[in-house]
This record gives structure tokens, C-alpha cells and sequence, in this order.
């Protein structure tokens, strides 16, 4: 910034009537200089766009810690999985009936939004570390009392317990993970969230399938210890910390995640100016969200949330294997196809999403889940009309494979990356508790009514998931703004325009140097 104050300097000066006054060695001394600022500036600017290309490559610290962050995201995979290849051996050896264990695997979302409405408050005032380790104690505890089960009781008590934990976890983890990576990793970083939940998921299917149910609760344990051993070895939030008023620690912790000899000095005074400015509003209870300045960043995270549960995700795989043995496959062809299309379409997705921002990837992605709903509608229809026989359980099939290979692409990741951004740091608690009980509230209405729907009509139940879906992409093309390349507190200003903050106090006025970095 010297450079641009002398560029600045020596134009004013040469606009001065006095400078005619002098001889010519003077201006010929002037002229002198003002090439060798030039040229210093020059040099400067190519060292930051040096320095810029090189931090497209994470830096092993970033790297761990958000390793140590999205274990608590294949432990929510685990959750989510362990009901499916465990229901027989459960029902048989507890003696369980239907409706027992269906309560067993509905009550993890009861536990689930629990935790979310306690999630902001925790992560506010214990910090996102370690509200990543406190819910791991849920979880392992959770994970125990099935272990030990003797009855449907404690089994109840502890998918509870996970469930608490992994409704602490669904909304700490892509929030951690935004807070402490840069602008042009962001993206891809906190979608790997939703990666290690389809991980998480898959293996418990493929692990359940040759084990007992017990060992299986066993082997839940394992990702729950590894991330509570290893979250005192890394570094808090440095947006939390500034937030706090922590800040040497704050200034410490963004050095330490971006690497030792990065220059950090115009991100750290950013994150301070952003987070001062903000500390003379009083923090937002959940009531106090409704105000004019959070309007659109609440209509965007709820929204969000609300569309990608009411498109179906949870009555398409609930009832995936029944689509499949109508098309002709065995259960477990069927899971191996889904499994297969899954994690390379979120993994394509965590790779796209700094690349080709997250506004494209979500219209992409609703497109591709309101075809999916579509054929699956088309399916039935044909099959209520007794017409094309041979050809309705294909398109089921490929009604399903379209659907979740579309909705893992983006509508999965992406709501929780948008979540973890575009709420200010004195509203983040109460906001993101509030979003994510919205999205598991949404998840057990879909799960308890889906039956219910499919009774009434299974082709109106697709056509009205296609339709949703249809709303999705309008929803997303004239509300969702894109965050790809862009700070935390930009993307914050520009969907907050009520917040008092200056621009000299953000530092986005036009700076030559700052459009390098873009």
C-alpha cells in the first residue's frame, strides 16, 4: 500500500503549477523516481499474485485441521446408517416389533434437533473446537449404551444421545471449516462435509452387511475418539476468537492455518475491522433474527434447508430398494448403484465447487433432482395405466440414479457451505441453530409422511417432489448469491446492507492490489 500512497503522491505533485518553477535536473530526478516506484510496484504486484497462485495449495495445517473437523462428519454418516443393515438382527435378538423399532430409527432426529437448537449457543460461548469435542461425548456415549442394550429402552436412550451429538455436529463442522479456510478453498473445503457423510454412510452399509450389530455400535466409536483426541492439537476459529476479543490469539491462529511465512496482516485487520464493527450491535436471540437487516440471509439459509428436505431426499432413499426390485435388481445391486453414483457425484462436486462457483453447481443440481422426481412420477404413472410395462421399472431406476446423483452433486453440500457463510458473526449461534433444527424438522416431516403420501399416490408424491424442485431452481436463480471468491465479510456485507459498517471499516473500496487477489 506505501507503493500506491507514492504513485498517489508523485501524481498530485506533477499536477502542481510549482513543478514548472524548478530547473530540469529537478524533474529529471522526478521522472526518476516516480519509474522506480513503477517498477517497485511492479514487483510488488507479482509478488502478490505470486504469493496468490501458491495459496491455491492448502497448507498442511489447514489441511489436518479440517481432517480432524469432518470426522465429526462421518460419524453423522455413521448415525445415519446404522438402522438399515441392522433392523433384522435388532428385531430378533431384542425381540423388537415394527413399531419399537421404528421409533429406534426415527428418535435420531428427534435427538438431532435437540442438539441444533442448542448447537449455536455451545459453539458461541465454548467455540467451534470444542463444541466438536463435546458432542463426540454424545455420540460416544450414545454409541455405548446400544452396545450394552438389553431392551428397546436403552437402545432408545442411546440413538438419543447420537442424535444429539450429530445435530451439534451438522451445524459446527461446515461453520468451523468456513471460518478457518481462505476465499478460493472455501467451497471445496466445507463440502467435503457432506463427502465424509456419504462415506460414513457407505461403509456402515457395506460394514453392517458382515457384522453383528454390536461390534458395528463398536466400530461407531472409533471416529468419535479420533476426533475428540485430536481437537486439542488444533487451532480455534480466528473469527471466533477476534469475536471474543481474543486477539493476539485470533492473529495467531490465521497464522498457524495459513502457514508460517504467509503474509496474513490484510485478512487479520479485516476479520478486526468486520468483527469491531460488529460488537456494537447486540447479539440476535432467535426472535431478534426477524429484523430487516438478516432478512435475506435468513430467506437464503431457510430456504435453502427447507427445499433441498421438501425435495424428497429422504422418501427417494427410503424407498429406493423397493424401486429397485421393481425394476429387477436385488437390494443389494440396487445399493451398490446408488453407492456408486453418490460419492463420485459429491466428490465432482467438492472439486467444482471453487471453480465453478456454488450458484451454477445448485442449478445444476435442482435440475437434475426435479428430471429425476420426474421420471420416477413417469414410472409410476405408466404403471397405474398398465402401459409400458417393460419399460416403467428402467425409468424407476433411472429416475433414482438421476435424482441422487444430481442431488449429491450440489443440493447436498451446498446449503450447509451457504449456511456457514452468509451469517455475521453476532447472529451465527441463533441463525445457524435455527437453520438447522429448520432442516431436521423438515427431515422427519418428510420421513414420517412419506409412507402416507406413497399410500395416497406414489405418482402425485413424485410429481409434487419434481415440482418442489422445479421451485428450487427458480428459487435459487433470483435469491442465492454467489460466495465463490469472496471473504466471509463481503459476502456478509453485501447480503446485510443495514449493518452500519463503513466501507473504509471493511477495506472494500477499490484497491488495485485487492483486485489482484480477485
Amino acid at each position: 500500500m506505501d507503493s500506491k500512497r507514492i504513485i498517489e503522491s508523485s501524481s498530485s505533485s506533477s499536477s502542481s503549477p510549482l513543478l514548472f518553477r524548478g530547473n530540469a535536473e529537478s524533474q529529471s530526478q522526478q521522472y526518476d523516481s516516480s519509474d522506480d516506484v513503477a517498477s517497485n510496484d511492479e514487483q510488488h504486484k507479482q509478488k502478490i499474485t505470486s504469493s496468490s497462485s501458491s495459496s491455491s495449495i492448502p497448507p498442511p495445517t489447514l489441511t489436518f485441521t479440517t481432517l480432524v473437523a469432518v470426522f465429526g462428519s462421518y460419524v453423522f454418516g455413521t448415525a445415519i446408517g446404522y438402522s438399515s443393515p441392522t433392523q433384522a438382527r435388532i428385531m430378533i435378538d431384542l425381540n423388537l416389533t415394527v413399531a419399537q423399532f421404528s421409533i429406534f430409527g426415527s428418535i435420531l432426529t428427534i435427538g438431532a434437533m435437540i442438539g441444533a437448537i442448542v448447537s449455536g449457543t455451545i459453539a458461541d460461548y465454548a467455540g467451534r473446537r470444542l463444541a466438536m469435542g463435546f458432542s463426540q461425548l454424545f455420540c460416544i456415549s450414545g454409541w455405548l449404551a446400544i452396545t450394552i442394550a438389553k431392551d428397546a429402552w436403552w437402545l432408545y436412550i442411546g440413538r438419543l444421545l447420537v442424535g444429539c451429538g450429530i445435530g451439534l455436529l451438522s451445524y459446527v463442522v461446515p461453520v468451523y471449516i468456513a471460518e478457518i479456510t481462505p476465499k478460493n478453498l472455501r467451497g471445496g473445503f466445507t463440502a467435503v462435509h457432506q463427502l465424509m457423510i456419504c462415506c460414513g454412510m457407505s461403509l456402515t452399509y457395506l460394514i453392517g452387511a458382515f457384522v453383528n450389530w454390536r461390534i458395528l455400535a463398536i466400530i461407531g466409536i472409533v471416529p468419535c475418539l479420533v476426533q475428540l483426541l485430536s481437537v486439542p492439537f488444533i487451532p480455534d476459529s480466528p473469527r471466533w476468537l477476534a469475536k471474543m476479543g481474543r486477539l493476539k490469539e485470533s492473529d495467531s491462529s490465521l497464522q498457524r492455518l495459513r502457514g508460517k511465512n504467509a503474509d496474513v496482516y490484510k485478512e487479520a485487520n479485516e476479520i478486526r475491522d468486520y468483527t469491531e464493527a460488529l460488537q456494537q450491535q447486540t447479539e440476535a436471540n432467535i426472535i431478534g433474527l426477524f429484523q430487516l437487516q438478516y432478512l435475506k440471509s435468513l430467506t437464503v439459509g431457510l430456504g435453502l434447508m427447507i427445499l433441498q428436505q421438501f425435495g424428497g431426499i429422504n422418501g427417494i432413499v427410503f424407498y429406493a430398494n423397493s424401486i429397485f426390485i421393481s425394476a429387477g435388481l436385488s437390494e443389494s445391486i440396487g445399493t451398490i448403484a446408488m453407492v456408486a453414483v453418490k460419492i463420485p457425484m459429491t466428490t465432482l462436486g467438492v472439486f467444482l465447487m471453487d471453480k465453478s462457483g456454488r450458484r451454477p453447481l445448485l442449478l445444476l443440481s435442482a435440475v437434475g433432482t426435479c428430471l429425476g422426481c420426474f421420471l420416477a412420477a413417469l414410472s409410476f404413472f405408466l404403471q397405474d395405466i398398465h402401459k409400458w410395462k417393460e419399460v416403467s421399472p428402467i425409468l424407476a431406476l433411472v429416475g433414482v440414479l438421476v435424482y441422487v446423483g444430481s442431488y449429491s452433486l450440489g443440493m447436498g453440500a451446498i446449503p450447509w457451505v451457504i449456511m456457514s457463510e452468509i451469517f455475521p458473526i453476532n447472529v451465527k449461534g441463533s441463525a445457524g441453530s435455527l437453520v438447522t433444527l429448520v432442516n431436521w424438522l423438515c427431515s422427519w416431516i418428510i420421513s414420517y409422511a412419506f409412507n402416507f403420501l406413497m399410500t395416497w399416490s406414489s405418482t402425485g408424491t413424485f410429481f409434487i417432489f419434481s415440482t418442489i424442485c422445479g421451485l428450487t431452481i427458480l428459487f435459487v436463480a433470483k435469491l442465492v448469491p454467489e460466495t465463490k471468491g469472496r471473504t466471509l465479510e463481503e459476502v456478509q456485507a453485501s447480503l446485510n446492507p443495514y449493518q452500519q459498517v463503513s466501507n473504509k471499516e471493511m477495506n472494500l473500496a477499490y484497491d488495485p492490489v485487492t483486485e489482484l487477489h480477485a
